[in-house]
């Protein structure tokens, strides 16, 4: 898939520590055929002068996933969801539902989190150039 300059996107992480998560960019230019400059919107440089920019393979670019409105009723155990953490996107399972309290556990780190749902939005694949909303429970 190629990518435009200016277009939202996520980056999956590869390092160690971090696999299973996603953090928003935008594309700055493509430099090579299938990489591209990014900048990240809540990545900084190490000395937090300025957004970190990286040249990444467009293999671990995806474009940013369209809003999708959490469940009415809240999520429920089982549901997959995105939990916003450490400025990135992590995907996993909600473990159980204690008053507005969502525990959700990630099999990529095996910790088990307490959120918000302001922290939480539905979860989403990317499969074949196309969003599909992943099934409840």
């Amino acid at each position: 898939m190629k990518f435009t300059r200016g277009q939202n996107i996520e980056v999956a992480s590869k390092e160690e520590g971090y696999m299973g998560s996603y953090y928003e960019a935008i594309v700055i230019t493509e430099v090579l055929r299938q990489e591209y400059i990014v900048q990240y919107k809540t990545l900084l440089k190490d000395d937090l002068s300025a957004p970190l920019r990286e040249v990444v393979a467009a293999a671990e670019i995806r474009p940013s996933p369209p809003h999708v409105e959490a469940p009415a009723r809240g999520f429920k155990k089982r549901d997959k969801v995105d939990a916003l953490d450490n400025e990135g996107w992590w995907v996993g399972v909600i473990t159980k539902v204690v008053g507005t309290k969502y525990y959700v556990y990630f099999r990529t780190t095996g910790e088990e989190l307490e959120y918000d749902v302001g922290s939480l939005r539905v979860h989403q694949d990317w499969v074949r150039g196309k969003w599909v909303v992943a099934k409840r429970g």
